[in-house]
């Protein structure tokens, strides 16, 4: 694939910063993603000896069938692609790490979670990266992402006919190629089910006993399904907060496509026309807009929740970076109005501003603590 015009500068200063402060750095993201081409933009200005394995490649994966012979000569910096291919590797890594002081730039495809080798392995000695689809704030077409997604072959098409169609190639290929790869004997169309369902709960509270009657499996196995796309980044499962107030509060998490592009895919929509008139098109901007305010804010999981009470008080989005706590309501509209849930919302939370992210870039206030804010301009503010 070629270099896509897109500079994606912020990851590169990242990347060349922890190199030079680690030994070990993994550069994590979903498939096509754009991690490969990243890593020879960042390698096309390292200086030294440079080795590269990309462990999609037959002749590369063979020449680590003896890792230890294969590796512990090499001097500079040692590259793997796709290394969730050959997780006993990183026991191995931690040894050369040790004893030669060697250097290894790391690209994978399936969350530090689910690489548990790495953080048993390699702790104290590693740093993570992780790489999404292109953003808003990159590219700056609301149109063109928030109806292709942000895979840079999709994104990049020569029109959304062409970018739907490389999507539906895609989830084939994760389903039948990528889980296989990681060892996961799961069978593809029961995976695929699964997923297709899951479109239907997209920005709404799991459940898993609904899906388990569904699809007539165990709750076990279905949550086993979640826990698959979620490492392989490509659900978001939205945690609850629960405030410390006499109020019966949601403990379901909520659940989120990562990408919009795969989203309409899974949904069958195949133009932007059809989105438009689609029931789901309110759920699409909330799930797109959500991941770009987490992106914007370098929101790691463990800061982001949701809150919601069983009497129907809810915010879309809390994040706590730092100190900080930041609340969000998306709304598909250019006039929302002050709600009853977010009176409740700012009193219950002590919030001291609730931002309502809508479409455009208009921005005005509908309360002293509510403004409101067209999601474009949000990221245009905040990358000034």
């Amino acid at each position: 694939m070629p270099v896509p015009p897109v500079y994606r500068g912020d990851y590169l200063r990242r990347l060349q910063k922890d190199l030079t402060k680690s030994r070990v750095v993994t550069l994590l993201g979903p498939r096509q993603c754009g991690k490969t081409t990243l890593a020879r933009s960042l390698l096309s200005e390292h200086t030294g000896p440079i080795h590269f394995f990309d462990l999609e490649n037959p002749a590369h994966l063979n020449a680590l069938e003896e890792p230890q012979l294969a590796l512990e000569s090499l001097s500079g910096l040692i590259v793997i692609d796709e290394v969730q291919r050959k997780p006993d590797l990183f026991p191995l890594l931690r040894y050369l790490v040790d004893t030669f002081e060697q250097r290894f730039f790391l690209l994978g495809s399936a969350s530090k979670t689910l690489l548990q080798q790495t953080s048993e392995s390699l702790a104290g000695r590693i740093r993570y990266v992780e790489v999404t689809p292109f953003s808003l704030s990159e590219v700056g077409n609301f149109e063109q992402l928030s109806f292709r997604g942000g895979f840079p072959p999709a994104y990049l098409a020569a029109d959304d006919l062409d970018a739907i169609d490389w999507l539906k190639d895609y989830a084939r290929t994760y389903l039948e190629v990528d889980i296989p790869a990681l060892g996961l004997l799961i069978q593809p169309q029961k995976l695929r089910k699964f997923w297709m369902m899951l479109a239907h709960y997209h920005g709404q509270i799991y459940n898993a006993s609904e899906l388990s009657s569904a699809l007539d499996i165990a709750a076990k196995t279905v949550n086993s399904y979640l826990d698959i796309l979620e490492h392989t980044f490509m659900i978001r499962v939205l945690r609850p907060w629960f405030a410390n107030i006499q109020k019966r509060q949601v403990k379901s998490p909520k659940i989120y496509f990562r990408d919009v592009g795969l989203y309409h895919a899974l949904l069958g929509i195949t133009s932007r026309e059809q989105l438009s008139l689609h029931p789901r098109v309110g759920a699409s901007f909330e799930g797109f807009a959500l991941e770009e305010v987490i992106r914007l804010h370098n929101a790691e999981a463990s800061e982001c929740a949701f809150w919601s009470t069983h009497s129907g008080a809810q915010l879309d989005l809390l994040l706590f970076p730092e100190t900080k706590k930041l609340a969000f309501e998306f709304k598909y509209t250019s006039t929302p109005k002050l709600t009853k849930s977010m009176q409740q919302a700012i009193s219950d939370l002590q919030l001291a501003e609730l931002r309502v992210i809508i479409p455009g870039d208009a921005e005005y206030r509908i309360a002293e603590k509510v403004r409101v804010i067209g999601l474009t301009r949000y990221i245009a503010t905040a990358i000034k």
